[in-house]
């Protein structure tokens, strides 16, 4: 994963404003104008001086001229920005019900209205992804993930040594109803055989067979074409062992519906942290601020994704935004890395709300426009300038209401 798991377990076991019971939603019957905001709605365009209508958890209208209706209340957001709240294609969530809710309810504050947890999750919370937390992201999982033995690493994933295994796990994972399969293609720096293309592709033809979907981890440019031969749906990691050639290219633009969620790794320079003191406990931004240095190696292994990326995405390839790991908060590093990458920030916003949501299947989420649910987030400056005013948050508003950001998180 991308960053310290020692970092990682700090932040899931904070405690704080994460106290909460899970209930159900609560239908709100009144209506709420958001007036005068510049609505950057999630498919590329832009209205200036915009109104967004709400009535109970969902956006009626949406729009420059929009009208309230007598009798709504008015929030005056003149100066203000407006995106959809972020999709995180690509985390790793904790183990226990109290750790996810926590979990959930952090990527809530920092604006985040849904996460895929990827193949390391305890089966029995499962259920959790039909319930309705205030304040926190929907959450939805790939279960148990599928790889080879891997010895010393986690024991969540099946470790499958047949084909035959390989669709038994399939066929377990659809009888749970999974969001997607994850598999892991990847030696692991040499310590451990990967999947073969023979027991990937039974893999991916099981899933198809049950109505699944599959995302590979991948690491080599080899292993990225077979997987795009097998039929594979999403690649869960760019190419990092080199640059793509132009047969991979090509590849990619034959199958025009295959998501690549990047997870771009850290750039090894040195960045500004402060932005997450607000929200954080000061130990774990301490703790970050250790490794916080220009690490030239770190850079090198950057470039190459960077590169990958920004060609992929010249290419026309369908990218969705993820961030790996478990830091709440990562999101806005990760749309960060994209735009150093070369993206445009509009490229990324869109990446991050409406081409997120489509891979997820979450068809009520990810811009800003009549029907979809009201998943917002309200930006004190326009993150089409300057990509990290995604940081800028003057609230967020999930399924219509406002999450409470008063308290920082303890």
């Amino acid at each position: 994963m991308r960053r310290l798991n020692a970092i990682l377990a700090a932040v899931v076991a904070i405690p704080g404003f994460l106290a909460g019971v899970v209930t159900p939603a609560r239908a709100q019957s009144a209506v709420t104008a958001y007036d005068g905001a510049r609505l950057i709605v999630g498919d590329g365009s832009v209205v200036e001086n915009g109104t967004l209508i709400v009535n109970g958890g969902r956006i009626v209208q949406a729009g420059a001229g929009v009208a309230a209706p007598a009798g709504a209340t008015r929030v005056d957001l003149a100066g203000k920005t407006v995106m959809p709240a972020i999709v995180d294609t690509h985390v790793h969530l904790s183990p226990t019900r109290e750790r996810l809710a926590r979990d959930l309810k952090l990527r809530g504050y920092y604006g985040i209205s849904a996460a895929l947890s990827m193949g390391t999750d305890n089966v029995e919370l499962l259920p959790m992804r039909s319930e309705t937390i205030p304040g926190a992201a929907r959450f939805l999982s790939a279960g148990r993930g599928i790889t080879m033995p891997e010895p010393g690493r986690i024991t969540v994933p099946y470790w499958i040594t047949t084909e035959a295994e390989g669709r038994k796990a399939v066929q377990e994972l659809a009888a749970q109803k999974v969001d997607i399969v994850k598999i892991w293609v990847d030696t692991r720096d040499g310590k451990y055989k990967k999947l073969t293309p023979e027991f990937y592709s039974a893999i991916v033809d099981e899933a198809h067979k049950s109505g699944l979907r599959v995302a590979a981890h991948i690491f080599d440019l080899e292993d990225g074409k077979g997987l795009i031969r097998a039929g594979v749906d999403a690649l869960a990691h760019g190419v990092r062992d080199r640059d793509i050639d132009d047969e991979f290219v090509a590849m990619v633009k034959a199958r025009p519906n295959l998501v690549l969620t990047p997870n771009l790794p850290e750039r090894g320079v040195k960045v500004d942290l402060s932005w997450i003191r607000v929200g954080m406990p000061a130990d774990v931004v301490d703790n970050l601020e250790k490794t916080n240095t220009d690490r030239p190696a770190a850079q090198q292994f950057f470039g190459i994704q960077a590169r990958n990326l920004a060609k992929l995405n010249a290419a026309g390839m369908r990218i969705a935004l993820a961030t790996d790991g478990n830091r709440p908060w990562g999101v806005h590093d990760e749309m960060e890395d994209m735009v150093v990458a070369g993206m445009t920030p509009m490229q990324v916003i869109v990446a991050s709300t409406r081409n997120g949501a489509e891979f997820l299947k979450l068809n009520d989420q990810g811009t800003l426009a009549a029907g979809k649910s009201a998943d917002f987030i309200v930006l004190d400056a326009n993150p089409l300038d300057d990509i990290t005013n995604t940081r800028k948050i003057s609230s967020v508003v999930l399924r219509g209401a406002a999450v409470d950001r008063s308290k920082p998180v303890q």
